[in-house]
């Protein structure tokens, strides 16, 4: 009997042993596998951080060559156009001038004040090309819907722009950058789409403004977007992807259900008026 019950209990407490032992190995592989996932979530973590430091460093490159560009540009019309005027209005004016015939100082100063008022006329374009003055004057719609009229009037697209809920404006920049995104895409529907319309939409929900490019041409979807902008030759691309950003806002590229026309849509939220 005394043998009967120390067998018993040898065999309780190798039952207990094995239990813990087994529930002890279970937990460390429990633990071993938390440990291995969350390495895994830190390394995926630390890929797309890196990723996002590569794409604003992109978009950083992209807009200080978009920049760059600018200013060559700038500094190309003037170089190449206001230089040689006012160069020219010099030889008129020069000091010779006082020794000569007054009907040919007159004449003289006369055609000096002509390539002045040229070179007046050049640089104001240059600077209209900065900041258009309708865009400046009378705000962001007044300005998209200029720009929709004069493409109208071509005679060879239908274009046409509403604003829907513009009582809260964008800021001064807001609205510069949006109008530089809004001019890119046109300028590409036009040379690229062959599209018979552009009908471009305004609206407003809440903090968030929605601008929407509805046309029947060939377009792009959103994978083709983001491959092109990573490619040296989508300079266009990536300068709108550097304004969105700028803007804190997004871009998505679309196609109508019934695949009659292409959408392209941008939310910028809104920041304070600048006053």
């Amino acid at each position: 009997m005394f043998f009967l019950e120390v067998k018993t209990t040898l065999g309780i407490q190798s039952v207990l042993i094995l239990g813990t032992l087994g529930m002890f190995f279970m937990a460390i592989t429990l633990v071993s596998i938390v440990v291995f996932h969350q390495r895994r979530v830190i390394r995926f973590n630390k890929q797309i951080q890196k990723m996002e430091e590569e794409r604003q460093q992109m978009l950083l490159r992209a807009s200080i060559q978009f920049q760059e560009e600018e200013r060559q540009r700038i500094a190309a019309d003037l170089h190449d156009d206001a230089g040689p005027l006012l160069a020219t209005a010099r030889l008129y004016l020069n000091e010779n001038l006082i020794h000569q015939e007054p009907a040919v100082q007159l004449q003289s100063i006369f055609s000096a004040k002509q390539i002045i008022d040229d070179s007046i006329q050049l640089i104001r374009n240059i600077s209209h090309s900065l900041m258009p003055p309708t865009l400046k004057n009378f705000g962001l719609e007044a300005a998209v819907k200029d720009l929709f009229e004069k493409i109208n009037g071509s005679g060879v697209i239908n274009a046409s722009a509403r604003f829907h809920d513009n009582r809260q404006r964008l800021n001064d920049e807001q609205e510069l950058l949006v109008f530089r995104i809004l001019q890119e895409l046109v300028t590409n529907i036009i040379k690229h789409s062959s599209a018979g319309f552009i009908h471009l939409t305004q609206n407003a929900q809440g903090e968030i403004v929605y601008f929407r490019i509805h046309h029947d041409g060939k377009g792009i979807l959103q994978k083709d977007f983001e491959k092109m902008e990573h490619n040296s030759s989508g300079l266009g691309l990536k300068n709108i992807q550097s304004r969105i950003r700028v803007l804190r806002g997004k871009i998505f590229f679309e196609i109508d259900n019934t695949h009659t026309y292409y959408k392209v849509t941008i939310e910028v939220p809104r920041e304070p008026v600048n006053k």
